[in-house]
């Protein structure tokens, strides 16, 4: 494998991401927004053959659907997998999400429902959807694509839609064992695995500096021992990206595209 020198911040981002099913096991992998997709799908055809994904309606594949594929383009199935058998995954655990909340806080809170006072909201998304059952049933790792301090805000979310370590929200003052993966920005890797789960930078993308991450940041971030810098993709990981993503989605996720080493 060699290192690639011509590569964009989105390619950086889907090979940090797809780390998150990395020794994972046979797990069913959902990477929800373009980039995560792409991301599981890197990590089925390199290194983690073993996670399961689905066409994104009923069936299970072995190789990942590549975005924008007409019903003709896409793999031939390899089982059944209707809403039924993804909720026995969900139940049991057996699932790993990369979800991409528009709110994250310190105690990993995510929200994707509401912005503003719930009871009159300035701005309605999604609503909760699947993230409250997801939240305390399996894995999640995060994506977000502008780090920032409107989205990793200083107090708590505005609506809590999927449950984090924060005490003051359960039963008791006693949390449920929450399984928090990575969390991926255009800025670093994160995770919540500090002490008394603090957010810990596990690594900086090229030429991003912790300093500017913590600006960025509404609340306290903790540097990983040691700190890495964000590997860049391999000639390989860039090829599997490109089948992938045939029709370049993912130049349009982060703002400008811009490109995966910073100029001086």
């Amino acid at each position: 494998m060699t290192t690639a020198h011509n590569f964009t911040l989105a390619e950086l981002v889907i090979c940090a991401a797809a780390e998150a099913w990395r020794d994972g096991g046979e797990v069913l992998a959902t990477g929800i927004g373009p980039l995560p997709r792409i991301a599981a799908g890197l990590a089925k055809l390199t290194f983690a053959p073993e996670i399961l994904m689905t066409d994104g309606e009923a069936y299970l594949v072995e190789d990942p659907v590549p975005l924008g594929a007409s019903r003709s383009e896409r793999p031939a199935p390899s089982g059944w997998m209707p809403y039924g058998r993804v909720f026995s995954s969900v139940w049991s655990g057996r699932r790993h999400a990369m979800v991409t909340p528009v709110q994250l806080d310190r105690w990993a809170q995510a929200n994707i429902s509401a912005l503003g006072d719930p009871s009159k909201p300035k701005v309605q998304l999604l609503g909760v959807r699947g993230f409250p059952g997801n939240s305390i049933n399996h894995r999640n790792s995060m994506f977000i694509p502008n780090h920032s301090k409107r989205a990793f805000i200083e107090g708590e979310v505005d609506v809590v839609a999927a449950v984090g370590f924060g005490s003051n929200r359960w039963p008791g003052g006693k949390p449920y064992p929450v399984d928090i993966g990575i969390v991926v920005t255009n800025l670093c890797v994160m995770d919540f695995n500090g002490p008394d789960h603090a957010a810990r930078v596990l690594s900086l993308h090229p030429g991003v500096t912790f300093d500017e991450v913590q600006a960025a940041t509404g609340f306290p971030l903790i540097a990983a021992d040691p700190m890495r810098i964000t590997p860049a993709p391999t000639d390989e990981q860039l090829s599997v990206i490109d089948r992938l993503d045939p029709k370049g989605v993912r130049a349009n996720v982060i703002k400008g595209n811009p490109p995966g080493l910073r100029a001086a």
